[in-house]
């Protein structure tokens, strides 16, 4: 029997369960092999296959535990929390150009754009066709009830038929209500793929005639947090719906979550990298609004040293956490201070759990350990109000270098969008902010920049040097002041990292419809994409490159494709 020693049941049922549990039940990712149906059958649990490695489980609590003895389970993951990334640009990007008929004429015809965000405005007359029918194949909403897609447990699936049937009556919403409230995957949406039809056609996409496929993400009782379950779900829906239709998909997630490693082998990352080498696809992921945020603190600790790191919580916040990741071979202690001066005592490797209560607030500190994904040692620190919200103060955590070989140690706290600005380090480090899953290895990591003054957005998750065979992102696209498609009709400028993603979304669109459809190149997607995305971008003289602010350089979509003629021309992916 299998019994992994990674993560704990109090882990699982104390520190997460309220995020991740619908009553008794609770969700896990899951890498497996064998007949994992048959465990779940065992243990009274729902299985969601999503490949022949990867599944997720929705299971009581009191069958958790033995989930781990089964040997078909190789190892289990918690999923975490993602929050979406808000903050005349396609001819900086050199899009508009190869959109042009005397040019490559490239609309995105007969490719499938997925979009994986918090829904879309489907009455938007931007992803309607000229006679009013929908430009949608599939819209998934998980947080509906209703009749999911075959396989899944949760959610409502609505099909073409269902759209058009509701665009053509007074109360669309009562055929299909699925809803963007937030506005979020519309506005991604319509840079991708928005056709214009709004403005005469003068306010469209990337990719105007593609068809699309959307998954609004989420679950009952929670609107605003997406959790990593829900993105491979959508993920693998997404993939599934293309080879079965049989058209090229490119991918776009514009969430990610600070709660991880960033060194890209988790479980959902890795599950992402798998789906990217599926089918005839493209994933592209923004890398988040972090850059600023002061959510990133890093040090290298010597043996005998000490380093008080100081981070400030802002009012009314119910709970947040922190998480440490530091090389397993070094031995470090650590301490929690509160705003009054209470102290938890040092907290040593061997307490694997520990909890105490300080200025009314509860923290628990979990001492990780590796698996056989990730040698790093994980410390993971939740704060939790116990009569009230957490108090606004100042507090800090003084770390002790015991036995050190390496040193380093990374601090991360919890997204903008999760506790806002004013809960940050005092201290904080700019580099290595890009959120997961932008930290996917095989994924187009799209970082963010201000087109107008050709000068990086100062909020865009910046990666690292650290590993020099894998620095994200993978280029940067216009991020500042983007005029898009919103919610209820007509258009709003929009800033962030998630804007940008969809630019490259688009672009791999119209890679895939030169090379697949036309016939140019058999073999034009998943890495040969990223590779031709990397080559063409624009770069400037004084800039060394590939680097953890820039990538490979600002999109340009009509150098890759010149670049794809020129490389075809001459044998490109046949010699």
């Amino acid at each position: 029997m299998i019994r992994s020693p990674f993560i704990p049941i109090d882990q699982l049922t104390r520190f997460e369960s309220d995020e991740s549990s619908e009553g008794d039940l609770i969700e896990v990712i899951v890498k497996y092999s064998g007949d994992v149906l048959a465990v779940g059958a065992a243990l009274d649990a729902f299985v969601e296959i999503l490949d022949t490695n990867y599944a997720i489980f929705t299971i009581s609590l009191k069958n958790l535990e033995q989930l781990y003895g089964y040997d078909q389970i190789e190892y289990i993951e918690l999923p975490k929390n993602l929050t979406y990334f808000l903050r005349k640009n396609l001819e900086s990007s050199c899009i508009s150009q190869v959109q042009r008929q005397n040019s490559f004429g490239l609309t995105g015809d007969g490719i499938l754009i997925g979009i994986i965000d918090s829904g879309i405005d489907y009455t938007h007359p931007d992803f309607q066709n000229q006679d009013e029918t929908t430009r949608i194949l599939f819209l998934w909403d998980q947080t509906l009830d209703g009749a999911p897609p075959e396989g899944f447990r949760n959610g409502s699936e609505f099909t073409k038929t269902q759209i058009d049937e509701a665009l053509d009556s007074d109360t669309p919403y009562t055929y299909v209500p699925s809803t963007d409230y937030v506005g979020h995957g519309t506005a991604v949406a319509g840079i991708a793929a928005g056709n214009g039809n709004s403005s005469d056609g003068v306010e469209r996409g990337v990719a105007p005639n593609a068809s699309l496929i959307v998954v609004k993400l989420g679950h009952k009782g929670s609107a605003s947090f997406t959790r990593t379950t829900e993105i491979m779900r959508a993920a693998k829906y997404i993939s599934d719906k293309a080879q079965q239709l049989n058209m090229p998909v490119s991918i776009n997630i514009s969430y990610g979550t600070s709660n991880g490693s960033h060194l890209g082998n988790s479980l959902f990352e890795n599950y992402l990298t798998n789906v990217s080498q599926r089918w005839r696809s493209s994933i592209t992921v923004a890398a988040g609004n972090e850059g600023s945020s002061g959510h990133h603190y890093s040090k290298v600790l010597t043996q005998g040293a000490m380093d008080t790191v100081e981070f400030s919580i802002s009012d009314n916040i119910p709970r947040l956490y922190m998480t440490i990741w530091k090389n397993f071979v070094d031995t470090m202690y650590f301490e929690v201070i509160s705003p009054s001066g209470r102290s938890t005592g040092i907290i040593t490797p061997l307490q694997r759990v520990t909890r105490f209560t300080l200025d009314d607030v509860l923290v628990s500190v979990l001492y990780g350990q590796p698996n056989h994904y990730n040698p790093e040692q994980e410390i993971y620190i939740l704060f939790r109000g116990v009569s009230k919200p957490i108090s606004g103060g100042l507090w800090s955590i003084r770390v002790r270098g015991v036995e050190i070989s390496y040193g380093l140690f990374d601090m991360w706290l919890p997204s903008l969008e999760e506790v806002g600005q004013n809960t940050s380090f005092l201290r904080p480090a700019v580099t290595n902010t890009i959120t997961l899953p932008a930290t996917a290895q095989n994924v187009i990591s799209v970082g963010g920049y201000n087109s107008t003054l050709n000068s990086i957005a100062d909020f865009t998750g910046q990666g690292t040097i650290r590993n020099i065979d894998f620095i994200k992102p993978d280029l940067v696209a216009p991020a500042v002041d983007i005029l898009t498609t919103r919610t209820g009709g007509g258009y709003d400028v929009f800033t962030g990292t998630s804007v940008a993603a969809p630019f490259v979304t688009g672009s791999a669109a119209l890679m895939m419809e030169w090379g697949l459809l036309r016939g140019n190149d058999p073999f034009l997607y998943g890495q040969r994409i990223k590779a031709f995305l990397w080559k063409g971008a624009e770069r400037s003289t004084n800039i060394t490159y590939q680097n953890p602010i820039w990538g490979y350089g600002t999109l340009s979509l009509c150098n890759t494709m010149d670049l794809l003629v020129e490389y075809n021309q001459a044998g490109g992916a046949f010699s």
